[in-house]
């Protein structure tokens, strides 16, 4: 049974940020091997040049990286939505039965339509949250939740 996991990097980060605590990623990518038999995990994420030290420590812990070209708004805040094409890809790899069950990581509810058309097909397994604030349109479709404060002590960096 294969197990693919879809991340949104943003959502992750500033989710993991958000609770006071920084996530060890390397440590998060074997957590997701051991606990869910996750073969490949696809880390949606904006490509900022000065991040390039990232992106490779990113790709040795073993995610497969796919960027989204960011933007920058008037303050020069870096824009770099990528909800859109983790959706494409967790259709398209649903369609071209790329996986058996697919894991997402997002507390986004812009998600929930998604979540909610792979859990009818019965190829959802579960969602982690990186916010104890996981959107209630996410949180009412009955579906598994890991939230992840919960795992903080093994996956916490430092």
């Amino acid at each position: 049974m294969k197990t693919v996991a879809y991340i949104d990097g943003a959502n992750l980060h500033q989710g993991s940020k958000g609770l006071g605590w920084l996530l060890d990623y390397a440590r998060f990518r074997v957590w997701l091997r051991e606990k869910y038999k996750v073969e490949t995990a696809y880390l949606f994420i904006g490509l900022i040049p000065k991040n390039k030290d990232l992106y490779t420590a990113l790709q040795e812990a073993g995610y497969i990286l796919i960027y989204k070209e960011v933007t920058y708004d008037g303050n020069g805040k870096v824009k770099g939505n990528c909800d859109a094409d983790l959706v494409l890809k967790v259709t398209s790899d649903f369609y071209e039965e790329h996986f058996d069950q697919a894991i997402l990581v997002s507390s986004d509810g812009d998600y929930a339509g998604l979540v909610e058309f792979i859990n009818k097909k019965g190829k959802f397994r579960t969602l982690i949250s990186p916010s104890n604030n996981c959107s209630f349109l996410l949180r009412k479709l009955n579906i598994p939740i890991v939230y992840l404060d919960s795992k903080k002590n093994s996956l916490k960096k430092g």
